[in-house]
């Protein structure tokens, strides 16, 4: 059964008085998924789960199934997204859909076929270790501004020059959530959360000499911290903390309505 003859089925039972409407949205979340071609099944559901609507992983995917996809989400969804899309390859997209924006730093195309805007209280604040770091951060900042967050960054304050963070500690005062991304030895997330009361996510990346091993090392001393409130994600996620942090916030809202 596809998604339009589940929706069908659905409406018919709740139009003839066999299902309420309670009932009815708690089956949405559960309904069927929408068929592209014979290479993907879109989980238009997804958000009435967990918050967020599924998104595109770029790699490892034809600019033909992107542009598919993309065009099948867009009748559902206020905002799609594809993520880790390289320039050259937007461009094609482009082609296809002419009004899809590109954020270049944090490689994310994005369709806006609604109003973005905040929709949840609170602010996830985005830090960098390093300027070399900014991909992965930016990657963080934009998938949760597009998600309806409020984003600050604060960028190359790392523990090198640790007067450059401390000399910001009004704005960390204001972050109800904190993602710190970092590489090299990746020390930055025990620091800072060492200085907030809110709860860090800690993203490694794979910046760094031969020894960080492409962001092992940064991982294991992020896994190792010392601080309390410290949790971390995989090496160059950006896009999960962003989740992760949207998640946090979603849950607040909804215990302090």
């Amino acid at each position: 059964m596809n998604y339009a003859d589940s929706l069908r089925q659905l409406l018919a039972a709740v139009a003839q008085g066999d299902l309420s409407p309670e009932a009815a949205i708690g089956k949405l979340k559960y309904l069927a998924f929408e068929p592209v071609g014979n290479f993907a099944r879109l989980d238009h559901q997804r958000s009435l789960r967990n918050g967020f609507p599924e998104v595109i992983w770029g790699p490892g995917k034809t600019v033909e199934q992107i542009v598919q996809i993309m065009q099948a989400m867009r009748e559902q969804q206020p905002v799609v997204m594809a993520t880790r899309i390289e320039p050259e390859v937007y461009a094609q997209i482009q082609a296809h859909i002419p009004e899809v924006q590109y954020f270049a730093l944090a490689r994310i195309c994005a369709l806006v076929t609604g109003e973005v805007g905040v929709r949840t209280p609170g602010m996830i604040g985005v830090l960098s270790a390093g300027t070399a770091d900014l991909a992965v951060a930016e990657e963080a900042a934009i998938t949760a501004e597009l998600s309806g967050f409020q984003v600050q960054r604060l960028w190359d304050v790392g523990v090198a020059g640790l007067q450059r963070l401390l000399s910001y500690l009004d704005r960390l005062a204001q972050m109800q959530v904190v993602i710190v991304v970092a590489g090299m030895e990746g020390a930055l997330p025990s620091v800072v959360a060492g200085l907030v009361d809110s709860p860090v996510i800690a993203v490694p990346t794979s910046i760094g000499y031969g020894a960080s091993f492409n962001g092992l090392a940064p991982l294991l001393t992020m896994l190792n911290s010392c601080a309390s409130g410290v949790g971390v994600v995989n090496i160059d996620n950006g896009f999960g903390a962003a989740i992760l942090a949207g998640q946090i916030l979603r849950t607040a809202a909804k215990l302090n309505p």
